[in-house]
């Protein structure tokens, strides 16, 4: 991947860049996304337009021919919103010469191909320059835009109908955008299209030609821990080829200070750029990455997120707990054989847990409390040997803060996600090396839980280390966490738990990458 910012020609539009958010309609959802508010709005002016954009299979940036003209957009910052800035850096006539190419092709994200002329026209650059490359295609676009402003943003509607000779399909659009971004985030609510997904133009115009690289990695940016899973498509479905942890501690120092601590961000950024190194290390790939709790709770999140865009391209959307909490629940459902129709799913991470109540087919109530063992462990200071005092103490404010569980029908089963519950699992098998399929099905009754707890309540951080199936980097948090495990138990009527090694990750990677679940 090329630089995210790459240089600028001198022909580009000297413009304020603006912040941008876009939503695609999906198969079935046209209508619904051009109801409510947005439906009210009135056309101002409207346009109809044939295009040819240059995809490529490792960038984002928009590079768009239309009327003899290329014109070029990169992505310049992100915010904690998932709201893209977007830079112009070329608006240059055909024929292009080589510094023209050279930008058009850094904006597609991949290096200029060797030339051997002084300048392209649109013919040249489709049939000598991009038609030899299995990274690059062009794709023609017809639109009909649809402008009006709304709460200080222009709001546009576009239909469009993309196809490159092979494949054709069409869909509706909409996109906000402002030179502020509060005014983009305020507006995007007001419409009602909040939980849809931002997704650029040339990511959504491949989506729409099915034209994808094999692999696909999804990177989870938690409070405690930061996640990766890499698939590859073959025979149909997502295979599975990394799937791995790094506790780099985002939420340290957030409960007392308020906000992410420059020593846990460096660390957080750090392992997501390794990580996006490894997934682009075998060729193509598409990354997603989603922010949970630390993220929506820390109020410098934009910079985080910033950071971790100029470091290595990657960017991470901040989700809502009941997002969370939703493709959390569809991951671990779908691969544990557990008996019942109704159900309590829960992940309790560094900064928050989330519960949802369903059936083995459907979630259903979904919420997020702001319970988790890094905020517990800075609350009770659990990262040691603790006496009875204090470890009642942490189990009664856990269980106050969890009241939402309690006066509910017991479920049938509780099963539990993430590294709490896997950790402790591994601690029940005495693992010296994890196995996620010993861990997967694992099922912990109130009896081992407690014996956890007497385990780690009596040893300091470096004793918990030498216990095998214990995460080293989970040492300090593993007595905050077991204990938000057995408060869950107690107050849901349950007294065993169901082990499940696929969490939020593997929701996102299904649901975003592939329909049918990964092997």
């Amino acid at each position: 991947m090329t630089d995210g910012d790459p240089q600028a020609h001198p022909t580009a539009p000297a413009v304020v860049p603006r912040w941008e958010w876009r939503t695609f309609a999906g198969p079935a959802d046209a209508d619904a996304l051009r109801a409510g508010t947005l439906a009210a709005l009135p056309a101002t002016e409207s346009h109809e337009s044939d295009e040819v954009y240059l995809l490529s299979l490792v960038g984002d940036g928009s590079v768009k021919l239309r009327d003899g003209v290329v014109d070029t957009k990169v992505q310049q910052h992100l915010d904690g919103h998932g709201l893209q800035q977007w830079r112009p850096t070329m608006k240059e006539p055909f024929p292009l010469d080589a510094d023209a190419l050279a930008t058009a092709f850094a904006a597609a994200g991949v290096d200029a191909p060797p030339t051997d002329r002084p300048t392209y026209s649109e013919r040249e650059v489709a049939d000598e320059l991009v038609g030899p490359r299995d990274d690059l295609r062009l794709a023609r676009v017809h639109k009909l835009r649809r402008r009006t402003t709304f709460e200080g943003c222009l709001v546009e509607v576009t239909d469009l109908t993309v196809g490159d000779g092979d494949t054709t399909a069409s869909t509706t659009t909409v996109a906000v955008e402002a030179t502020d971004p509060a005014l983009v985030v305020a507006a995007v609510a007001r419409l009602g299209l909040a939980e849809r997904h931002n997704t650029c133009m040339a990511r959504g115009l491949r989506s729409l030609l099915g034209w994808a690289p094999q692999r696909c990695a999804v990177i989870d940016v938690g409070t405690n821990s930061v996640k990766l899973v890499l698939a590859e498509r073959r025979d149909g479905r997502l295979h599975t080829l990394v799937d791995r942890a790094v506790v780099a501690r985002l939420g340290e120092g957030l409960a007392e200070t308020g906000a992410l601590i420059a020593p846990a961000m460096d660390r957080a950024a750090a392992a997501i750029e390794e990580m996006a190194r490894e997934a682009r290390a075998g060729g193509p790939v598409e990354i997603a990455a989603v922010g949970t709790a630390g993220l929506r709770m820390a109020p410098n999140r934009d910079a985080f997120v910033d950071t971790v865009f100029g470091r290595c391209g990657v960017s991470v959307e901040v989700i809502s707990g009941q997002e969370e909490a939703r493709l959390a629940y569809l991951a671990a459902v779908s691969t544990l054989d557990v008996d019942g129709e109704h159900l309590l799913v829960f992940d309790s991470g560094g900064g928050s847990s989330q519960f949802t109540f369903g059936s083995p087919r459907q979630p259903g109530e979904q919420f997020s409390v702001d319970v988790g063992a890094v905020r517990f462990t800075e609350r009770y200071g659990l990262d040691g040997p603790v006496d009875d005092g204090v470890l009642d103490e942490a189990l009664a404010g856990i269980a106050a803060d969890l009241d939402r569980l309690a006066g509910r029908p017991r479920p049938d089963a509780v099963i539990a996600i993430g590294g709490t519950s896997t950790n402790l699992a591994a601690v029940r098998h005495g693992l010296a090396d994890y196995d996620p399929d010993a861990v997967h099905g694992t099922r912990l009754d109130l009896a081992e839980i407690d014996r956890q707890i007497e385990l780690y309540r009596a040893r300091t951080a470096d004793q918990r280390r030498e216990l095998a199936g214990l995460q080293p980097a989970r040492a300090e948090v593993i007595l905050a966490g077991a204990c938000i495990v057995r408060t869950i138990l107690t107050l849901s009527g349950q007294d065993t738990v169901t082990v499940s090694d696929r969490g939020l990750r593997h929701g996102v990677l299904a649901e975003r990458f592939d329909p049918v679940a990964t092997s």
